[in-house]
């Protein structure tokens, strides 16, 4: 039988033409197949998988090479202290999101009984890494998929989490409804965009990623309605594309939010504008 080195050697080899993470990609898999960690694979490169767990982590292999994305391989993606359940319903939820609920927690942090609403939830990923650490919030989330709140509920119970989920187009299902922080991480590519058909990005919820013809319809319209469903001095606050920026700042202030501000991701990104109401 196999050593874990040579499988993963292998399975490199497999990758390397398809993925810029062939490594990582390979001992994550063989991770999930073991039910191990990957400092466990690297303690003991000798050790010797059943049959059926190398057969299993191969047809993994040829699976990622398609481009097919590791997290819905594994069901499982990691994000702020969370290990979330995802599938091809839901967006991935990725580091660079992580910032908005940086952003929120800066922002509110010495407020109690804040009242926050997750738009376009997916699997909850922002709503539940601000209930792991604001358990005296209030916290609404929706989605207008019922696939992605299913996976959003199952997250939210893994953790014992106080999040209320609900179906809802937008504002659809909040109509008298006001919160202190109203956050979002809406599609925001362009509908022709190229990358949309290339690499993982294929096998995600094309409605959770393009949105019009620049980007922005969703963005104008969550602008459009937030006035409404804001107290005073609430915080609109939202993830878009490197290059929407200058966009998205002049919808906020043309919309008549004030304090507007756009902040960075790790790479230097412009990533996430906020405004004030």
């Amino acid at each position: 039988m196999a050593q874990i080195k040579d499988l993963l050697v292998s399975a490199v080899g497999r990758l390397d033409e398809t993925s810029p993470t062939a490594q990582l990609d390979a001992e994550l898999l063989l991770a999930y197949v073991l039910d191990k960690n990957r400092t466990w694979l690297k303690t003991w490169p000798d050790a010797e998988p059943s049959v059926d767990e190398a057969q299993q982590f191969q047809q993994l292999i040829e699976r990622r090479s398609t481009g097919e994305p590791v997290a819905y391989l594994t069901g499982e993606q990691a994000f702020w202290s969370l290990n979330l359940h995802v599938s091809p319903a839901t967006l991935i939820p990725r580091p660079e999101t992580e910032l908005l609920v940086e952003k929120i927690l800066a922002a509110k942090t010495a407020e109690k009984g804040i009242s926050l609403l997750d738009l376009g939830t997916g699997s909850g990923a922002i709503a539940l890494a601000l209930a792991s650490e604001k358990p005296g919030w209030k916290i609404d989330a929706c989605d207008q998929s019922e696939a992605a709140l299913l996976i959003a509920e199952q997250n939210r119970a893994k953790y014992d989490l106080s999040v209320t989920f609900s179906r809802s187009n937008w504002f659809s299902d909040y109509q008298g409804r006001r919160f202190d922080v109203i956050v979002s991480n809406p599609p925001y590519i362009e509908e022709n965009d190229h990358h949309l058909f290339q690499g993982d990005v294929r096998f995600e919820p094309i409605t959770a990623l393009a949105s019009g013809k620049d980007g922005l319809d969703a963005i104008r319209r969550i602008v459009s309605e937030a006035k409404t469903h804001l107290n005073e001095n609430g915080l609109l606050i939202f993830e878009h594309g490197y290059q929407q920026a200058s966009a998205v700042q002049h919808i906020l202030v043309t919309a008549g939010f004030s304090r507007v501000a756009t902040h960075r991701d790790l790479s230097g990104h412009d990533r996430v504008t906020l405004g004030y109401k």
